[in-house]
């Protein structure tokens, strides 16, 4: 069970330089003498973001898509190993609190996208759902503008991978079923653990694992393609449960199954490093030493191809163990398998699904 959070709202107590700044903003001196864990919560500030574009294309090996749709930049689910928290730094944020507490909303999301995929020009491929932040993140309950992408690409038939942390998915189970009547959708729900006290601090403000299991159980009856992602496994914290969640997500009526061990690129490093110290003091040398051992004795290593699950024995030995497992839990090989064969290009003015 993990120890108390002094926080348990944040992930992140710490906001680390950011890279792209030449002058930095620096405490309040009331709280100069304050341990961060002291200091007064940061309140969440949404803000417009007038992006024109809002299809991002990827060239990264790595992932298995092309093209993400985000509509929410930054994420309050809090999670201090998250790999997007640079991501903020682009912005005259912080990779650290700002990035969860100072959440950019894409307003025009649906609009755009609809825009995007009625241009002659779009030649119908796969689309992610959170390519970089959480689209079902806590505001989405309030803001619904997931819901209302999700709406368009049924409308058009166009096919969408949905990678989530968040129960809130199965609000959307209508539109994800008429996708799937397509061919059109899978869901990648994201499970870390299942010890509901380490996902108090690891992910303080994402669904606990029940609910997340729930979550696959409805998607699966409901006919929705939906497996998980481990991630990320970090040795000596949570690379015990691999066989557990694994298990647990089949036994809930997950079809397919990936992992990827814990990154540290850039400015997450410092995030996780306090967060560590913070409330794995006792295991901190031992967590940093295994996971050493998957980047060639350094923290983090950022060569495509091996960045998500690292190299040498150790990492050997872990894909190996995911091979058993999966083979044990007959998903073995399983793969999502999405058609752009029912896409229809939809004019302006045509009846939309909302």
């Amino acid at each position: 069970m993990a120890p108390d959070s002094p926080a348990p709202h944040r992930g992140a107590l710490v906001n680390p330089a950011n890279r792209f700044l030449v002058v930095q903003r620096a405490h309040d001196d009331a709280f100069a003498d304050l341990d961060p864990a002291e200091e007064p919560a940061a309140q969440t500030q949404f803000i417009d973001d007038h992006t024109q574009s809002i299809l991002s294309r990827n060239d990264s090996p790595d992932v298995g898509f092309t093209w993400s749709v985000n509509p929410y930049r930054g994420c309050e689910h809090g999670c201090s190993y998250c790999y997007a928290r640079p991501t903020h730094e682009y912005l005259g944020y912080g990779a650290g609190i700002d990035f969860e507490s100072r959440i950019l909303v894409k307003r025009q999301a649906p609009e755009l996208l609809r825009a995007e995929l009625a241009r002659p020009g779009w030649s119908p491929d796969v689309i992610a759902l959170s390519g970089v932040t959480d689209c079902y993140q806590p505001i989405e309950r309030r803001l619904g503008l997931t819901r209302q992408c999700l709406g368009v690409l049924a409308e058009f038939r166009n096919p969408v991978v949905i990678v989530t942390k968040n129960a809130l998915v199965v609000r959307d189970l209508d539109i994800l079923v008429e996708l799937a009547r397509h061919q059109a959708v899978a869901v990648f729900i994201s499970l870390t653990t299942l010890d509901p006290g380490l996902r108090a601090v690891l992910e303080p403000r994402a669904s606990p694992p029940a609910a997340r299991l729930e979550a696959i159980r409805r998607l699966a009856a409901a006919g929705v393609p939906v497996g998980i992602l481990a991630a990320p496994m970090i040795p000596a914290l949570n690379d015990h449960e691999l066989p557990r969640l694994v298990g647990a997500a089949v036994a809930a009526g997950a079809q397919y199954a990936s992992y990827t061990v814990l990154r540290l690129p850039l400015s997450v490093r410092p995030v996780f490093l306090d967060w560590l110290e913070r409330h794995y003091p006792d295991r901190r040398d031992k967590i940093l030493n295994q996971l050493r051992e998957y980047r060639e004795g350094a923290l983090n290593k950022s060569d495509f191809g091996n960045r998500m699950r690292g190299t040498g024995a150790v990492a050997d030995r872990l894909s190996a163990l995911f091979a058993v497992i999966c083979r044990r839990q007959g998903i073995a090989g399983n793969r999502p398998s999405l058609s752009t064969a029912a896409f229809r290009r939809v004019e302006p003015g045509q009846l939309e699904l909302l």
